[in-house]
């Protein structure tokens, strides 16, 4: 099995970077979208970001962003990933690729099987793909909820060439890593002891489970319909 790589997003000190990179984390993610919790300004991103320094690849996750957001980002903040976490169409996705040269990551929100046919829409455009559970009714943010949807829609993909996120935590990632098998795995909410306050002993405790997943290997078709159905 391929060792999935792990992004924690919504990191808001230099400490807890430090944790998780400690633990082998090799993507951050910071978000720049006022309504969130885990919303930090350019001035602080710039601080973290140059905290991180090469030891990781550095993720800002937007909503919608214009072009003079983006533009101060890149100049600014200089992430290596783009997530666009909004209702981007797939021509506004390649406009943003063109305009910042940075790695996109496009989201897309999952409910059911007809959201899965939006991979094949956004693939040609977007350097990489992220599935997450679509926001509840009535939700504020488009991510981040710590809901996650039926993992059992994935198994009529070809491949595992996409991250994912939504309801990632210590009890949950070993049916992330051994029934799904993705390529990413995004975490946020489930390392959290509130929103936006991520918890060491919860980092910790998602890394120990996640080692044990990949030592453990993969399941069998059967064993995952009776395991994690």
């Amino acid at each position: 099995m391929t060792r999935p790589h792990i992004k924690i997003c919504g990191l808001k000190t230099e400490g807890h970077i430090d944790t998780v990179l400690a633990r082998g984390c090799s993507e951050v993610g910071f978000v720049h979208f006022e309504p969130s919790p885990r919303h930090l300004s350019l001035e602080d991103m710039v601080r973290l970001r140059a905290h991180v320094g090469g030891r990781a690849l550095v993720t800002v996750v937007t909503v919608n962003a214009d072009d003079d957001l983006l533009r101060h980002l890149m100049t600014r903040v200089r992430p290596d990933v783009l997530q666009l976490h909004g209702s981007e169409s797939a021509a506004r996705v390649a406009e943003v690729s063109a305009l910042t040269g940075a790695t996109v990551m496009k989201a897309i929100p999952v409910a059911g099987d007809a959201d899965l046919s939006e991979i094949e829409r956004f693939r040609p455009v977007a350097d990489r793909i992220l599935l997450d559970a679509r926001a509840p009714k009535g939700a504020r943010l488009p991510g981040g909820n710590g809901v996650r949807f039926d993992w059992g829609l994935l198994d009529a993909l070809d491949g595992r060439d996409f991250t994912l996120s939504g309801g990632i935590a210590p009890e949950t990632i070993e049916a992330a890593v051994r029934r799904v098998a993705p390529r990413g795995l995004d975490v946020s909410s489930g390392v959290e002891r509130e929103p936006g306050v991520k918890d060491d002993g919860l980092i910790h405790r998602l890394f120990d489970a996640f080692e044990a997943a990949v030592e453990a290997g993969p399941l069998t078709q059967e064993d995952r319909k009776r395991r994690f159905a």
